[in-house]
């Protein structure tokens, strides 16, 4: 390849030397001046200063996409079981509103009376800035207090997005750069939507909608011209311009704002005049709200989980609790909520009231100051919505005089405080003094009964069965008072409460409920320096021989232990364990509920019984969304496992179908079994208080040693509860306290409101069981007659067996089964039992009498190899 030689165009290069004394030429005479030379000089030091200054105090300012990118923090929204609203978590209630939504006539209130050059200015308002160095130089000098402020609606925002009130110049200077670079970033509207969303004015209300509801109980779209004015004025003070502290100062200054409206051309003197004669027409702080703050201990649970998960605050993240604007959709059934509130809070007020002696709250405020406001404060839950915290203002020989939270005051009369103090004596009455907190009950008008808080514990949840989403949850008398959430943090040793999973273990390895138990003494022996171990039953008598259905009834202790002994500890810890309900040591006393566990995890296992032995996990928030609507948890994620649920079209195949979040822990039969013993808990057995409410339940009653602990579980085919009551610090609840006495009234309340309206469905048993007619006494197989819904006590009964288990040999009953024909079964288990004994005595006694060194000859049996019945 031939190249060719390229030809460069030859051009002049400048004369840079000739150039450079050109200029010098003509600096020279100037530099030579004398105030030339001082003034370049002072022009560099002054661009350096402020360039130091600009750079010294920019440093950590939010830059321009932190700026376009600002999210306001939003409180997290709570919705129940049926959608609706029921809680808040809120530091700073705030309703984020476009620019759009904003109606002009807010918007010219609010700039009428904060910055009326707002869409004049580039971010600073010179005049107003000199006339505020001026003031702060002089009462800087003079000290007379903190000067006028002098900041345009852009400094607000810029003093916002800072977080920072300090009283000092570095502060205004950072307000101004962030100002300026406010306004090289957003736009006007986006400035004014920032402010407008975000200005406190007070009563917790964090920007202009917000204010509206807490003031005014309206939107923002309903505001009169009087209201938006009013709601103009508190970003400079809320409190100097509070409308019941402050009335007359409150409406002056909103009477301003409307004349400088005026004066801006944004409303015409009659509206003006006509407006000024209106009062503020605010409402009483608190008492706007849309929805009644429910859940109690149940929210406080589900804030807990959302902060572990998610943080508190915007610093863990942009969806964080207090500032993420999360939408939470939880389990929570309000109406069931309300009831187990209600149900364990007349338990333990009925168990621990006044009969008991009145409690001192031990809080006091000071009457000197604001002692509404301290007794609001108080952390004090009075539980019932008829209760009050209250505070003795005076008191003579007669009456005291009490103050609300609300200022206002009542009487209470030495007769309403004529119970004993507990642990010592006297009138309660006469223990009051002035600036003392109780709790009071209203009787009349004006007239209120000393009342106090129980000191006895307890908890209560409700679970449904099929999904383990929990509906209920209290975890005491009251949160306020308390925060310890007695469902999910108690251990507590659930007594009885625990034997069904002895005896499904029982069912899961040979047994059936017709299987004979002897309920007669059972000792082990524990080692030679502790010697045998003896159980007893509660009321510490002996039955003999029984079927298992009767020692569940019945809660029989040395039945179950010989059940546990004969299946193997190891297999009922083993489904203890799988059950959720703890991980338990191998002692035979775990069998009688030795073992702690909370209210939670049992309500759960008994509801896994009720779905026929498959897995369920308690939860209470189903899913949750970030403030745009994306969906962030779900609990349920079956559908992000299957990855194709979502397809934007079918693709041919076979439809997708979700996988089983649940896995079978127990034997479906045995399960089954275990809850068709325990209907006749209800029916016959130690919880027969819950029969009238005539509809298919099973359950479980508890007492603990002491007793310490009382408890019922139970429940329907699709919902299970569980409670239990006892003192924080275990401590004997007295002789009569028994878990169907105590506990099983409680659930029954909360089912007579929870149930009602559930439908009566019938226990469902697995594939598999075979159905038996079998006598109720002896667990033996019946022909001829048939079971009787009107009587629970019928002699005959349908029982549940498992294949090839049901009772094989049988008689018909003709008259009475135990008379000269036929022969007691329970007869026949008791005299083996004695021959025995007996055989066992002899054979001691034999070799008592034979010497020593003679070893003993085998003894033939002469125990039975069948059975002889």
């Amino acid at each position: 390849m031939k190249f060719e030689r390229l030809t460069v165009p030859q051009w002049q290069l400048p004369d840079l030397v000739a150039f450079n004394e050109r200029v010098r030429d003509r600096i020279e005479p100037w530099w030579q001046r004398k105030w030339v030379r001082r003034g370049t000089w002072t022009a560099l030091g002054l661009f350096v200063f402020f360039s130091g200054v600009w750079l010294y105090f920019a440093s950590g300012l939010p830059s321009s996409e932190k700026l376009l990118a600002y999210e306001p923090p939003l409180p997290t929204n709570v919705r129940g079981y049926d959608g609706d609203l029921v809680q808040t978590f809120a530091r700073e209630r705030r309703v984020e509103l476009a620019y759009d939504e904003f109606p002009p006539l807010v918007v010219n209130a609010f700039i009428s009376a904060e910055d009326k050059t707002f869409f004049r200015h580039g971010g600073i308002d010179y005049a107003g800035l000199i006339g505020a160095v001026a003031d702060f130089t002089t009462k800087s000098v003079t000290g007379g207090g903190r000067a006028k402020g002098g900041s345009t609606i852009t400094q607000q925002v810029a003093k916002y997005l800072l977080k920072d009130s300090s009283y000092n110049i570095g502060r205004k200077i950072r307000e101004a750069i962030l100002a300026f670079r406010l306004e090289s970033t957003l736009s006007k509207q986006q400035i004014l939507e920032i402010y407008l969303n975000s200005i406190f004015l007070g009563r917790n209300a964090y920007g202009v909608q917000s204010a509206a509801r807490a003031y005014f109980d309206k939107d923002i779209n309903e505001l009169t011209l009087p209201e938006a004015a009013y709601l103009a004025v508190l970003p400079k003070a809320p409190a100097n311009y509070d409308p019941v502290r402050a009335t007359q100062k409150a409406l002056d200054r909103r009477n301003y704002v409307l004349r400088e409206m005026y004066r801006n051309g944004y409303i015409s003197e009659e509206q003006w005049r006509e407006a000024a004669t209106m009062p503020l027409g605010t409402i009483r702080y608190g008492s706007n709200e849309k929805f009644r703050q429910q859940g109690g201990y149940f929210m406080e649970d589900v804030r807990r989980s959302l902060m572990k998960q998610f943080g508190e605050n915007a610093d863990n993240g942009p969806n964080s609790v207090y500032a993420g604007g999360l939408w939470v959709r939880t389990s929570m059934n309000p109406m069931m909520q309300d009831a187990a509130a209600e149900a364990l809070r007349e338990g333990l007020a009925k168990f621990d009231g006044a009969g008991r002696g009145w409690i001192d709250t031990e809080k006091s405020v000071d009457l000197s100051g604001d002692w509404a406001g301290a007794l609001d404060r108080a952390p004090i839950g009075v539980g019932f919505t008829d209760w009050r915290k209250a505070v003795v203002l005076s008191k003579n020989a007669g009456e005291a005089r009490i103050g609300f939270t609300n200022g206002s005051s009542g009487t209470l009369a030495r007769s309403a405080a004529a119970m004993p103090k507990r642990g010592v004596g006297g009138v309660a009455f006469d223990y009051l003094r002035p600036g003392m907190i109780i709790i009071v009950k209203q009787e009349s008008p004006g007239a209120y009964a000393l009342r106090s808080v129980p000191k006895i514990g307890g908890g209560f949840v409700a679970e449904e069965v099929h999904t383990g989403r929990v509906l209920a949850m209290q975890g005491g008398f009251d949160v306020v008072g308390s925060a310890y959430n007695r469902a999910t943090q108690a251990l507590r040793q659930p007594g009885s409460a625990f034997k069904p999973i002895v005896y499904v273990t029982a069912l899961e390895n040979g047994m059936t409920p017709a299987s004979i138990i002897v309920d007669a003494p059972f000792c082990v022996y524990q080692g030679a320096g502790l010697g045998n171990k003896c159980f007893v039953n509660f009321d510490r008598r002996y039955a003999g021989p029984h079927t298992m259905r009767w020692g569940v009834e019945q809660s029989r202790n040395l039945m179950t232990v010989r059940a546990a002994s004969e299946t193997g500890m190891p297999k009922v810890i083993a489904n203890a364990k799988k059950l959720g309900v703890g991980d338990f040591p191998n002692y035979l006393s775990i069998a009688l509920g030795a073992g702690e566990t909370t209210v939670q995890r049992l309500v759960n296992a008994y509801a896994i019984l009720a779905n026929q032995g498959r897995s369920v996990r308690p939860t209470t928030i189903d899913y949750v969304q970030d403030r745009n609507g994306k969906v962030i948890f779900r609990t349920d994620n079956r559908c992000a496992l299957m990855e194709n649920c979502n397809a934007a079209d079918w693709d041919g195949k076979t439809m997708p179908r979700p996988p089983s979040r649940t896995r079978q822990l127990l034997d479906p039969m045995a399960a089954f079994q275990m809850v068709h013993i325990m209907t006749g808990v209800i029916e016959r057995g130690t919880a027969t208080v819950l029969r009238d409410l005539d509809r298919p339940l099973f359950g479980k009653t508890g007492t603990t040693s002491g007793p310490t602990n009382v408890w019922f579980v139970g429940g329907t085919p699709d919902i299970v509860g569980g409670v239990y009551m006892g003192y924080d610090q275990p401590r004997p609840m007295g002789h009569a306290a028994q878990g169907g006495r105590i506990a099983a009234p409680i659930f029954k309340q909360w089912a007579q409101t929870a149930l009602k309206d559930q439908p009566k469905v019938p226990f469902v048993a697995p594939a598999g069981i075979r159905w038996v007619r079998i006598d109720r006494a002896s667990g033996k197989r019946v022909y001829g007659v048939f079971p009787t819904k009107e009587d629970p006590k019928s002699s005959v009964i349908w029982e549940a067996f498992q294949p090839q288990t049901e009772p094989r040999r049988s008689y018909r009953r003709s008259g009475n089964p135990y008379g000269e024909e036929d022969v007691d079964p329970r007869q026949q288990q008791l005299q083996q039992l004695q021959r025995l004994q007996q055989l066992r005595q002899q054979q001691r006694a034999a070799a008592a009498q034979r010497p020593r060194q003679v070893a003993p000859q085998p003894q033939p049996s002469v125990l039975p190899t069948t059975n002889t019945q």
